[in-house]
């Protein structure tokens, strides 16, 4: 069917004479339904045309017929190669595809419009008939050389589309014969080029739209995924994805702008497939360009451009051809990224990939803009939470009717609700549900607090009542079952409790069933108000005062608050039974302090020991240990007692490490005569010891005495003798022996005991690895230890002294070459152990 007697080809010229309404008024039946078949024979061309622009396999269609045009115009015109390039105009490139190697396997080729005999044929229209292909400007020899072949003649054509547009130039090389192409062979392809024009005018436009389509479905499919996360970092993957396939591209990084640092950061997946956060200077290399100008940068040779930089891919073994490069904005025009793709699979990227891409960022902008807005939030909200979580005294916030929005758990407790155990908040979340939206004053029975709390939020004014009185209780219908509820004193009935979190109306219990509770507290109510002023809500603010409370207060000062919580639920007579228990001891203390402090003010030598045990305990809490004491300018800590704590080895070689690294920064502003630089060693020892409150009727404190105690306490001076900061017991080594470098410095006997011990120096954690210079300076060591202990001493001095090379003012290292000259000089008896006795302590 011809366009011309097409008849839905006449309708869509819109001619009112043509109109459909008037060809039909008057027809008989029979040329109605003749009418009818016509135009529904041109509407299933429509629909299978629209099938072919939504099928996958037209990609393929259009290779066959190329492959087939090729093999036949080759065979009319007796041509020893053929090549048919299409023109895409677009993007000012011929392109083909041919099939390369044994297999047949299709490869695209792509050159510029411009160049070579082929692109003179597309930019002009003109044929080119060559006899001697090596005499003319336009043959580029090279292309030979590389092939292998030989060019002998060219016969170049172009092919028409019905808008007398170039679509196609075919390429014959070679006639058989030895003989040029003449004008028979040009004339007898001009009488199938015209019928070729439209075929592959149709099957380019078929496969452009196609294209589009593709993208456009890309393009809502990736919105699409993009509208339903507000997670920031699965929309930073979600962007990353579907920008590489929307584009068809190798890689795609998206690139957020972090302001504050000056940097562009993206997550990007490691090789077990964990992510890992990148950061780059905002205003280096191409995505830094992008982001510092707003500019798209379409870059179609990478290592053309300067602001490319190379080492990446030498690094790596990738190879980066072009790249696409575009700003993110978010909804007030302002940059928020820039998202990166490279290595198109096909050719470079295009004007409307880059349509498509601006497209899909201003989506991506929206989404960005959204997560971190939601990530904001979240963040605010926890901080929140955590604040009031943190927060000893007992505080509730409440709405403009006095109902409860928010307490925190030191309320809840406070208030007798069972709190739980570490990790476990299941039934502290109960206990809130319960409470939110019941009146304060219903829950808290203060004198005066409904009034008090009624008048802030009316006029906004503030209330500070001290020691008020506080009686709670707590009912338990069957006293064999946990189950508990709180109670609190019925105003109108003195012996009788009310028990708030059954139901809405609370039940009525005899005070004889309820076992009270006493609170001594300070009561402050405040007004919450927004930004203008306007009062929305109280606080309501709890201070324990009672005994419990100053006891508390007075162990926070040996343990963490966790611990003494977990003590003092134990009862009051918890610490004063002795008991045995193996744990970890750690003895710290300062080197050469008589010297350090013999200048200085007393005030001075106060404030100095004041500042260095108060970041010395916090590294001893921040790992559950127990202050034991100090003594002079040592600190003593117990790990595992009161309480057993895990592993509590470990838990004390971290807090040496601890210690470590916050000595280091203690030191850091010191170096004046008045300011010393402090230097501590450390003796850590692990076994079985005696706690309990020693001491006498008028004064006892809570200590550890035993073996382990002694040893640790001998270690920390053996530090002195091997010039080490930190030394273990092989008793504390076997606890954390893969989790922590160490050098085993000997194998002594301390002063006081008989039984000998190994003795490692703590090198560091096992997380940070070690250097080479390190890893040879300690195989070194090792190796002289293990021809020491073998009375080996030649060889032993042979080790010592490549150690020593590496570090020359090594105490160790010192201390082994005395001996072993001593004993190559005076040899030890014949069943010597190895084992050196220390004479100090």
């Amino acid at each position: 069917m011809t366009p011309s007697n097409s008849m839905l080809a006449t309708l869509s010229l819109g001619d009112r004479k043509s109109d459909l309404t008037h060809r039909v008024q008057d027809l008989p039946v029979p040329q109605f339904v003749s009418l009818l078949d016509q135009i529904t024979r041109e509407f299933e061309h429509f629909l299978r045309a629209i099938e072919m622009i939504n099928n996958e396999a037209l990609e393929t269609m259009l290779e066959q017929i190329l492959q087939a045009f090729t093999l036949k115009i080759g065979q009319i015109l007796q041509a020893d190669r053929t090549t048919i390039f299409l023109v895409d105009e677009e993007k000012e490139l011929l392109w083909s595809k041919v099939a390369q190697g044994e297999g047949g396997k299709q490869i695209e080729i792509r050159l510029p419009i411009n160049v070579g005999i082929a692109g003179h044929v597309a930019s002009t229209g003109e044929y080119l008939n060559i006899p001697d292909a090596y005499s003319h400007h336009l043959f580029n020899p090279d292309v030979d050389v590389e092939m292998g072949y030989r060019t002998q003649n060219i016969l170049c054509m172009p092919i028409f589309s019905t808008k007398n547009r170039v679509v196609a130039v075919v390429q014959l090389l070679n006639k058989a014969g030895g003989l040029p192409f003449d004008e028979d062979d040009e004339q007898q392809f001009r009488e199938f080029a015209n019928s070729m024009g439209i075929i592959l005018e149709s099957c380019n436009s078929f496969y452009i739209a196609a294209r589009n389509q593709r993208g456009v479905a890309a393009l809502l499919k990736a919105t699409s995924c993009l509208a339903q996360s507000l997670n920031l970092e699965q929309t930073l993957r979600l962007v990353m994805d579907e920008a590489r396939n929307l584009m068809q591209a190798d890689r795609s990084t998206l690139f957020l702008l972090d302001r504050d640092r000056h940097e562009l950061w993206s997550k990007v997946a490691k090789a077990d497939g964990t992510p890992m956060e990148i950061r780059i200077p905002a205003d280096k290399g191409i995505a830094g360009f992008v982001a510092s100008t707003g500019q798209t940068l379409n870059i179609p040779n990478a290592y053309e451009d300067p602001r490319f930089d190379p080492n990446t891919d030498k690094r790596t073994g990738y190879l980066t051809r072009n790249i696409l490069c575009m700003p993110v904005y978010n909804s007030t025009g302002t940059l928020i990224g820039v998202t990166q793709l490279i290595n198109k699979y096909q050719g470079s990227f295009t004007s409307s990939d880059e349509e498509f891409m601006r497209a899909f960022n201003i989506q991506a902008g929206v989404a960005l803009e959204n997560a971190q807005l939601f990530e904001s939030v979240l963040l605010e909200k926890q901080y929140q939470k955590d604040i009031l979580q943190s927060l000893s005294d007992a505080v509730i916030s409440t709405d403009m009717q006095g109902q409860i929005v928010t307490i925190n758990d030191a309320a809840l407790e406070l208030l007798g609700c069972s709190m739980p155990k570490e990790g476990r908040r299941d039934q502290a979340d109960v206990w809130t549900q319960q409470l939110i939206g019941r009146k304060v004053w219903e829950v808290v029975p203060v004198d005066t607090l409904q009034m008090r709390l009624e008048d802030s939020l009316k006029s906004a004014a503030k209330h500070y009542v001290p020691e008020q009185s506080l009686t709670i209780g707590l009912y338990r219908p069957n006293p064999d079952s946990n189950e508990c509820s709180l109670a609190v004193s019925d105003r109108t009935q003195p012996n009788r409790y009310l028990l708030w979190n059954d139901s809405e109306n609370p039940v009525s219990v005899d005070a004889a069933d309820v076992r009270e509770m006493e609170r001594s507290i300070n009561l402050t109510v405040n007004p919450l108000t927004n930004p203008e002023g306007g009062v929305r809500g109280g606080l309501v603010v709890l201070e324990d005062i009672s005994q419990e409370k100053r006891m508390k207060t007075t162990m926070y000062r040996y343990m963490t608050p966790g611990v003494a919580e977990r003590v003092m639920a134990l009862g009051e007579d918890a610490l004063m039974v002795g008991e045995r228990k193996d744990v970890t001891i750690l003895f710290s203390d300062i080197r050469g302090y008589t010297a350090l402090t013999e200048r200085m003010e007393a005030a001075q030598v106060v404030a100095l020991l004041n500042a260095y045990f108060e970041t010395m305990v916090e590294a001893v809490f921040n790992y559950e240990g127990t202050l034991d004491k100090f003594i002079g300018d040592a600190l003593m800590a117990v790990f595992g007692a009161p309480l057993p704590v895990d592993n509590h080895g470990w838990m004390a070689v971290q807090a040496a490490l601890d210690m470590r690294r916050r000595l280091v920064e203690f030191n850091r502003d010191r170096g004046a005569p008045d300011k010393p630089i402090i230097r501590i060693g450390i003796g850590i020892s692990s076994g079985e010891v005696v706690s309990g409150n020693i001491g006498s009727q008028r004064r006892m404190d809570y200590t550890v005495i035993g073996d382990g105690v002694d040893i640790s306490s001998r270690l920390e001076g053996v530090t002195k003798e091997y010039g080490c900061d930190i030394i273990l017991s092989e008793y504390t080594y076997q606890f954390c022996r893969d989790r922590v470098w160490v050098r085993e410095l000997d194998r002594i006997r301390v002063k006081g005991k008989l039984k000998p011990t190994s003795i490692y120096e703590l090198v560091g954690d096992r997380q940070t690895p070690l250097d080479d210079q390190t890893q040879e300076f300690l195989d070194f060591y090792s190796a002289g230890r293990v021809a020491y202990s073998e009375a080996d001493f030649h060889k032993a001095i042979h080790y010592f002294e490549k150690a020593k090379r590496i570090r020359t003012d090594d105490r160790a290292i010192a201390v082994h070459l005395e001996r072993a000259h001593k004993y190559l000089q005076a040899p030890p008896p014949k069943h010597w152990d190895g084992v050196y006795t220390m004479t100090t302590k």
